[in-house]
């Protein structure tokens, strides 16, 4: 695929959008309306040949969302996308338009608690059968794949360890097999990392993330070739789960500053990841941009940033981990991700609080295990707030 011939910023800024906007706006209006009328009969015989021309009914689409979805095509260098009402539903929409019963899918094992119970428990009541393979472990990958596998799925960087997936090994061994893979590139954005640029087929963004970035929307969207996305559109007219206007408009303002926000996000991240692991009260820090990262000789190959979440064990038990968390002063104790503020939680008593100590140890989830989504404060006051915090336990 073509490198685009202007910076991120700028794409941020202007992509996806028309010069001359309606009303002789600077920025694009909040079309709120659920439906839109006709002159007369010929005008909506016409629009059977042309439907790109206008729109039909909110749920097929509506102008507002468009340019947010060409934005973010023009952000991952894809060439259309599709939004969705959330995450999840970007995620659920793309394995049921893309697989039927009988079909096989292939899911790395470290991922997003949500996508793995749907994986587990939703899709075998529809016939397809899910096989879950160790991250980065592509022997066992190409090992699993049959002739009825029909995607692969991995995160990159996954949650929370942050493991980086080789792109170009992955994009290989699914070429061989003829088999689609979706990465979920939420924790990298494309600042950081473009997916399609190595052959992955889907690149999926829970956009209420770093796109949207101010904590204040749910979206989601799927970017690819224009045959991908144009189906899953029609899968999205027929089960409706779309954006509202107001949240299109929304998450195209929170893109205007993107190339922005998420250059302090790495700053930070950085900043704090070498903190933390200078700390004598941190077992261990996970983060893409420091050598002692299992995956960093494959991050620093693929990405031009590391991101804004870092994830860390502190040396104590849960009741350790606790104290730390609730000594904090700047971050917001809350589950999510890439807001403009600062976000930290202890997954064991949050996204995994209704599993046992042994169910979550079998899936990596240590009590001490804390994830802490980096805003885009000051770094030296994130920094001088975990070393008080730290400092209490």
């Amino acid at each position: 695929m073509a490198r685009p011939s202007k910076g991120l910023s700028t794409r941020a800024v202007h992509g996806g959008e028309s010069r001359q906007k309606p009303f002789h706006a600077v920025t694009n209006p909040v079309v709120q309306t659920a439906t839109y009328v006709f002159r007369d009969s010929q005008e909506r015989i016409d629009y059977e040949s042309a439907p790109e021309d206008r729109e039909e009914y909110g749920r097929y689409g509506n102008p507002t969302m468009a340019v947010a979805e060409r934005k973010i095509a023009e952000l991952e260098g894809g060439e259309e996308a599709a939004l969705f009402s959330s995450g999840m539903n970007a995620f659920t929409s793309v394995l049921l338009a893309m697989l039927s019963s009988g079909a096989h899918v292939i899911v790395m094992d470290e991922c997003y608690r949500r996508s793995r119970q749907f994986c587990r428990q939703i899709l075998p009541r529809y016939g397809i059968d899910v096989s879950f393979v160790e991250t980065n472990n592509y022997e066992q990958l190409e090992q699993t794949i049959t002739k009825k596998t029909r995607l692969i799925i991995s995160e990159s960087p996954t949650n929370p360890y942050l493991n980086v997936i080789d792109m170009e090994r992955i994009t290989d061994i699914a070429k061989q097999h003829r088999v689609k893979v979706l990465i979920d590139g939420t924790f990298a954005t494309p600042y950081n990392q473009r997916p399609l640029d190595f052959g992955i087929d889907l690149v999926l963004h829970s956009a209420t993330k770093y796109l949207g970035g101010h904590n204040d929307l749910l979206a989601g969207a799927v970017v690819g070739n224009k045959m991908l996305i144009s189906a899953l559109r029609e899968f999205r007219d027929i089960t409706g789960g779309i954006v509202d206007p107001h949240c299109a408009y929304l998450l195209i303002r929170g893109m205007k500053t993107f190339a922005l926000r998420m250059a302090q996000h790495n700053h930070n991240g950085m900043e704090i990841a070498h903190y933390l692991e200078k700390h004598p009260r941190i077992k261990q820090v996970y983060y893409p941009g420091l050598e002692s990262h299992r995956n960093h000789d494959i991050a620093r190959r693929q990405m031009s940033g590391f991101g804004g979440v870092v994830s860390f064990e502190v040396d104590g038990d849960m009741e350790a981990t606790i104290r730390f968390i609730d000594q904090v002063k700047i971050p917001y104790i809350a589950p999510s991700l890439g807001g403009v503020e600062s976000l930290i939680e202890q997954p064991a008593i949050m996204s995994f609080y209704e599993m046992t100590k042994e169910e979550r140890l079998e899936i990596g989830i240590k009590d001490e295990l804390v994830r802490f989504s980096v805003g885009i404060e000051n770094a030296e006051d994130l920094i001088a707030d975990l070393d008080q915090a730290l400092g209490k336990i």
